[in-house]
């Protein structure tokens, strides 16, 4: 039988258009993932492939996650013929005596992280995970659960882990410190930032988890709480907030924005619109919230995410490594079935019931303060200008939050090379070499600042290298102005966007001087040099770096940078092949003027730089 990647996409020819279409893609997920449960049902162990934790950590990411799409499927009325596997594994793998055992919690701990499903399906479905279970069945989950959470909890969205497992014993019936509890509600608080956002911890991560983590377990947690009134009006009133900008990470088409850690997770980047439905909170009009939802959907269930076997992969995408975290286990994916929460809500609610809005969104750009970036809706694609974001403690963090645009329909690609310079794909990047093999790129700034729909950041690849970049959006296009001050000559490569290049030929390379073209059958990118200095190319960039397509050509400007100050002025774009594109290549950006932009910033820049650096929190 051919191996087609398509088809191997569990959600492949779903119409994702109803709440049984929905049903049957958690079904159709969850599937493929019955013959690798253990003897005794508490592991699920998918590959070979490891994770910073230990394997009986992994086994239990495998076996729980899924638990985020099944609870709320039987929740809400939903058939599920193996609940008598999650009690056998939840006896077993609580069991000291049993060799499925877990392992014990005893610091911060992956199981940690995994055991929040399993207080949320305790919460919402005693009735299928507790009540069956023998008493030395209950006494051992009960005492596993209570001595994990007595340790601490990274420092970050990981507190609304143990609050999660405090709802669950408290449904059960089971007595537990809730000092606990209250410190961890208290000290989550102190992450918040205003207008919505939140931070991921005590340094500046905005990213997917401000969605997927800090609101969704928010809003759960307003669901499901027992009183504390004014703390669930505060959750639900910041998700209306956040609603409002987070809709720009999200393309016409259901796509959202690449950009951050944790890619893997997949359609979880969706579960926000999920759970507010699931809180009932209507922060816009159900059609336009299930319109989120179903987009987001449906866009993942067109791409070759699945394994042969119909196992998600880790990748986003395709299967890639490349990309991945330090923690991705190969159970690691299945946090995309908390997209699956409002599966808890009857057929009659609004959010199900309501006509499907399509998305409405204009060309003019959204400058978001919290996240520093300036967001651009073209077709079919969302484009997000970055002032850059510091996450050192991540995989490929510079390429994950660093790069100075990210895009829902291109991506961005991952360096797998660090001694290849000439062969980078620094798409949405700037990168100096000083001996033509090793190479830097923006890694952190000492300032950003954003102004109206301008962003400008100060920062050194080297210590004695400084450039400050500005960012300014211009319709299809975005342009580019940096100032570099070296005191030894350098060599520049600047990429714009990368694209999927054909396996055979059909794609056209457009190397000239000052200017870089790549057209294929669905996709024209452009980056052009304003200034004329610097010499074009399509490159090839080496397979698997991208995130979307295994297989890319970044247009890039490549030329030497003297001794002394030089100014480069670049403007890049990419659209869907066709009419539209072609105009835009034939219309470019002027260049801006620099002495206006430093005008702009010194009358009216809005210095966000405490939120951009780590040392001040």
């Amino acid at each position: 039988m051919t191996y087609d990647p398509a088809t191997a996409n569990p959600l492949f020819g779903n119409p994702l258009k109803t709440r049984d279409d929905v049903e049957k893609g958690l079904r159709d997920l969850f599937q493929p993932l019955l013959p690798y449960f253990s003897e005794g049902s508490a592991r699920v162990r998918l590959d070979g492939a490891g994770a910073h934790f230990d394997r009986a950590a992994a086994d239990l990411e495998g076996f729980a996650r899924p638990l985020w799409g099944l609870t709320p499927l039987a929740a809400g009325g939903g058939a599920f013929d193996h609940w008598e596997l999650y009690r056998q594994g939840l006896a077993n793998g609580t069991d000291p005596e049993h060799p499925e055992y877990w392992g014990t919690v005893n610091g911060i701990d992956q199981r940690q992280v995994e055991l929040a499903a399993i207080g949320f399906t305790m919460k919402m479905l005693p009735h299928l995970v507790w009540d069956p279970l023998p008493q030395k069945a209950k006494d051992n989950l009960a005492a596993y659960l209570k001595h994990a959470r007595k340790f601490d909890y990274a420092d970050n969205n990981w507190k609304f882990f143990r609050i999660l497992v405090d709802l669950g014993l408290e449904q059960c019936g089971v007595e537990f410190d809730r000092s606990y509890t209250d410190t961890f509600l208290k000290e989550l608080e102190g992450f918040y930032l205003g207008d919505g956002w939140y931070r991921d911890g005590n340094v500046r991560r905005i990213d997917h988890y401000i969605p997927f983590a800090m609101h969704f377990y928010g809003l759960i947690y307003s669901k499901l709480a027992n009183g504390d009134e004014k703390r669930v009006a505060d959750y639900k009133e910041r998700a209306r907030l956040f609603a409002q900008d987070i809709q720009h990470w999200f393309d016409e088409d259901g796509g959202t924005l690449a950009f951050g850690r944790s890619l893997t997770y997949r359609f979880a980047c969706g579960g926000f619109w999920g759970a507010l439905a699931f809180a009932d909170v209507e922060a816009m009009p159900w059609g336009v919230i299930k319109g989120h939802f179903l987009r987001h959907l449906r866009w993942w269930s067109k791409l070759p995410i699945a394994n042969a076997d119909g196992v998600l992969s880790i990748g986003y995408g395709y299967p890639n490594l490349f990309m991945s975290e330090s923690y991705n286990s190969a159970g690691s994916p299945y946090w995309a079935l908390k997209a699956f929460l409002p599966l808890a809500l009857p057929a009659d609610h609004p959010f199900w019931t309501a006509e499907e809005v399509e998305a409405d969104f204009h060309a003019k750009p959204v400058p978001l303060k919290h996240p520093g970036m300036v967001m651009q809706h073209t077709k079919g694609n969302v484009v997000a200008l970055s002032s850059g974001q510091q996450n050192w403690q991540m995989r490929a963090g510079t390429e994950k939050y660093a790069k100075f645009v990210y895009s829902s329909r291109y991506g961005f690609s991952v360096e797998v090379d660090e001694r290849a310079y000439h062969n980078g794909a620094f798409d949405g990047a700037l990168a100096f070499s000083d001996d033509g093999r090793h190479y830097r790129v923006r890694e952190s700034n000492e300032v950003a600042q954003i102004a109206e729909n301008v962003l400008f950041a100060r920062w050194k690849p080297w210590s004695d290298v400084e450039v400050e970049t500005w960012l300014i959006p211009a319709h299809h296009w975005h342009v580019r102005l940096h100032r570099i001050n070296t005191p030894r000559a350098l060599h520049a490569t600047e990429g714009g966007f990368a694209i999927g290049r054909a396996d055979f030929n059909g794609d056209t390379y457009i190397d000239e001087p000052g200017r870089g073209v790549a057209k294929s059958k669905t996709d024209v990118s452009a980056i052009l040099d304003l200034g004329g200095k610097r010499e074009g190319r399509a490159f090839r960039a080496f397979p698997n770096t991208n995130l979307i397509v295994s297989k890319t050509i970044v247009p890039q400007l490549r030329g030497e940078i003297p001794v002394g100050t030089t100014v480069l002025v670049t403007a890049a774009m990419a659209l869907p092949a066709g009419s539209e594109a072609e105009a835009a290549l034939a219309a470019p950006p002027h260049a801006p003027d620099l002495a206006a932009l430093e005008a702009l910033f010194a009358r009216e820049g809005v210095d966000v730089s405490a939120i951009l650096v780590p040392e001040r929190f």
